[in-house]
């Protein structure tokens, strides 16, 4: 697949209230398998993002890690799910967010953040995502 340059997307997205806070949404239908948005941000080592902290860091897997804080940086409001309809590629210093389901107009865009994000950030807390949100309205209507 090959990947335009950063933030060009023929798909619309929009940032709104979704289940865990501020969400990026799709304006219109997107097919399974589309690039979406890149996430982007100041690049840096990974100490420096370990001195840092920080909900939007990105760590790339080779020593380095996109600071996507900015405001710029509007995929930095795509939500963990524990299902997702969405996934990341990494190709060199650069994190590509593509399509793994189709998603309908109106639906939140989705990610796995990965397990030491959701056990340091999310778990502590309850994973809000739809998925387990699903699950709890199951098990709440059995008891």
């Amino acid at each position: 697949m090959s990947y335009p340059v950063p933030r060009l997307s023929k798909y619309e997205v929009r940032v709104k209230r979704g289940l865990a806070g501020l969400g990026l949404v799709a304006v219109t239908a997107i097919p399974k398998g589309e690039y979406v948005i890149e996430y982007t941000g100041e690049l840096i080592k990974d100490e420096e993002a370990d001195r840092r902290g920080g909900k939007y860091l990105f760590q790339l897997g080779n020593g380095k890690t996109v600071d996507g804080k900015g405001r710029a940086n509007i995929a930095r409001y795509i939500n963990h799910e524990c299902k997702p309809n969405c996934e990341t590629d990494v190709i060199g210093n650069r994190i590509f967010i593509t399509t793994v389901k189709p998603i309908a107009a109106g639906e939140e865009l989705s990610y796995d953040y990965g397990k030491e994000y959701f056990n340091e950030y999310i778990k502590p807390f309850g994973c809000r995502c739809a998925s387990c949100a699903k699950k709890r309205a199951k098990l709440a209507g059995k008891v």
